[in-house]
């Protein structure tokens, strides 16, 4: 049997998951998790060959999760399914360790197959997914450049921004304004809205 984690937000989804991936003859899904942060605690104590994670949860993301996975817990393979298909996120998820990356929309034969390869040591990723984030390419804001977008999300102030993140306001201004002009966006918000769209946030 392939033992199986799932970690979704949506309970109506992630019991749906569950029960149809309990058909399959060869996957039982051994713990079910709401929040992000809730994961490593969980694959600790059941110890899964496969987790399957959403990128956008409660406590921690997905992208983040696979990582401390990958770390703690090398044996267990992750596959990202998610309704989020852009192309940063597959790229982020694959730099965490993820070894497969499929939209929540593909049939769940499709999940269920990609289950078993990812278990058997290969990667899984939707072919269109891997195209456009090939003709992306990587983000090209800096970890800080992130985190002051990140921060500067719902209009927050610059003064608010620079004592969340331990900057001076001048600083915060710089990483603004990088960050707009490498997101060919007219202001923070733009920027901030853009890098979303393409999963660099």
């Amino acid at each position: 049997m392939i033992r199986v984690l799932l970690a979704e937000d949506q309970g109506m989804m992630r019991s749906a998951l569950a029960l149809l991936l309990g058909m399959e003859d060869d996957i039982e899904v051994v713990a079910q998790v709401e929040t992000g942060d809730r994961v490593l605690a969980a694959a600790l104590d059941t110890r899964p060959d496969v987790a399957l994670l959403d990128i956008e949860m409660p406590g921690r993301n997905g992208i983040d999760v696979a990582a401390d996975l990958r770390a703690r817990l090398p044996g267990c393979k992750v596959l990202i399914v998610t309704t989020f298909g852009r192309p940063g996120y597959l790229r982020r998820a694959m730099e965490s360790g993820a070894s497969g990356f499929l939209i929540k929309d593909a049939p769940v034969e499709e999940l269920a197959e990609a289950i078993r390869k990812v278990r058997d040591g290969h990667r899984i990723v939707d072919p269109a997914l891997a195209a456009a984030a090939l003709s992306a390419g990587p983000s090209p804001l800096t970890d800080r450049e992130r985190d002051v977008l990140l921060a500067a999300d719902g209009g927050t102030t610059v003064a608010d921004i620079a004592a969340r993140l331990f900057l001076s306001e001048s600083t915060v201004r710089n990483y603004l304004s990088s960050a707009i002009g490498k997101t060919h966006a007219r202001n923070r918000i733009e920027a901030a809205e853009t890098a979303r769209s393409n999963g660099w946030l």
